[in-house]
């Protein structure tokens, strides 16, 4: 370079200069998100006019006009019902709900005999949670605690035995059956999920065959048959005189099926690695346990969290369905005590249905968080 030229270089690096000021703050986001064309401009419109018409309605129905309290119906019923409300209907009946929650949380589980599935509940969020922060130390002693402990003594705690009264499971009810078919079906799905996957991509025909049948068989049929076949069929082929808990069949149901659709979510995953990740892994002399377990599952599984999320959540809701054999979770409980003639009023259904709904959309919500978290603690090697 020229010595007339050098003038013309900056021997110092300049400062970075601060967004425009029309381009950050509300002002830019509304702009770019809501008005950016005509288009949007109406959508806009008709959006804000719909809320603007329907938040009050619904906020004054779930809280100012609700009833909160009371010991029967006619604290939600019209004077004309023998209520106390004298010209209409209250809003939400949560009355209802606070009378009902033990029932709902638990079912027909003795009242003296709840601090049982407190303290599974109080063990299961000092197990597992650590389990799920990535920081965490001891994982492999974490992982014995939460996959074998827990479940012996939850199964003794809640079930009995040792000194404690003895709850059958038909006793059992509400929330607590929810998260119990819950936390076994994704307890049992991810490891026979993955071991189909890879028996699916097996080079042995029969196992090949016999993971695809599986597989298909499942998933071509709706959850109500499984559990049809779970409660019904499958004592059939126990030896004579042997029987099944009906709560552990509904967990062989809802597992297996569960497992199917998780079986073909890992199996998109296995597909997406490159095949270069499984020539690397046999140049270096492992076996196929090792490539599987060091090298190409934690690339698949990763790749697929959310197909995974998006079967447990799928799954939790599903759990719903076990009514259909007589078993109350926590929808078929709160429906169940619609037929109680003390609460007969036409805003408790409604009410017990938001309530069921919240808790339902409040774990499905935690489940799809937590699965954000941990793709944005694994995306190492995919960022766009």
């Amino acid at each position: 370079m020229s010595d007339a030229n050098q003038g013309f270089v900056s021997k110092t690096i300049l400062p970075p200069l601060p967004a425009p000021a029309n381009e950050k703050g509300v002002a830019h986001w509304i702009r770019k998100n809501l008005l950016a064309t005509p288009k949007d401009v109406v959508l806009t419109v008709i959006a804000i006019t719909f809320l603007a018409w329907a938040i009050p309605h619904i906020v004054n129905w779930l809280f100012i006009e609700a009833a909160w309290s009371g010991t029967d119906r006619t604290f939600c019923a019209t004077a004309v019902q023998g209520g106390i409300q004298p010209d209409g209907w209250s809003g939400a009946c949560w009355a209802f709900v606070r009378a009902k929650f033990s029932i709902f949380m638990f079912g027909l589980y003795p009242p003296e005999q709840r601090w049982r599935p407190i303290l599974v509940a109080i063990l299961t969020v000092l197990i597992v949670g650590p389990l799920l922060i990535p920081s965490f130390p001891r994982k492999g002693l974490n992982a014995l605690l939460a996959f074998i402990v827990l479940p012996i003594v939850s199964f003794f705690l809640l079930l009995g035995g040792f000194g404690l009264e003895v709850v059958e499971t038909t006793r059992w009810g509400g929330l607590m059956v929810t998260l119990i078919l819950s936390f076994v079906a994704i307890g049992v799905s991810i490891p026979f999920g993955i071991i189909l996957a890879l028996g699916r991509r097996s080079k042995m025909p029969v196992i090949r065959m016999l993971c695809v049948l599986f597989i298909e068989v499942i998933r071509g049929i709706p959850l109500i048959t499984v559990l049809f076949m779970a409660s019904v069929m499958l004592p059939l082929f126990l030896p004579q005189g042997w029987t099944m808990d009906k709560l552990l069949r509904a967990m062989v149901g809802v597992s297996l099926f569960t497992s199917a659709y998780m079986a073909e979510v890992i199996r998109g995953g296995l597909q997406a690695v490159p095949k270069g990740q499984f020539e690397g892994a046999d140049s270096l002399g492992l076996g196929y346990w090792q490539k599987m377990r060091l090298i190409v599952l934690p690339q698949a599984i990763k790749l697929v969290i959310p197909g995974i999320v998006n079967t447990f959540i799928g799954m939790f809701k599903d759990t719903s369905l076990v009514s259909i054999i007589n078993m109350f979770d926590l929808l078929g409980i709160v429906r169940q005590n619609f037929a109680d003639g003390n609460w007969a009023s036409a805003v408790t259904p409604i009410t017990g249905l938001v309530f069921a709904g919240f808790i339902f959309w409040l774990f499905c919500f935690a489940m799809s968080r937590y699965s954000g978290f941990m793709e944005r603690h694994l995306d190492t090697g995919h960022k766009r």
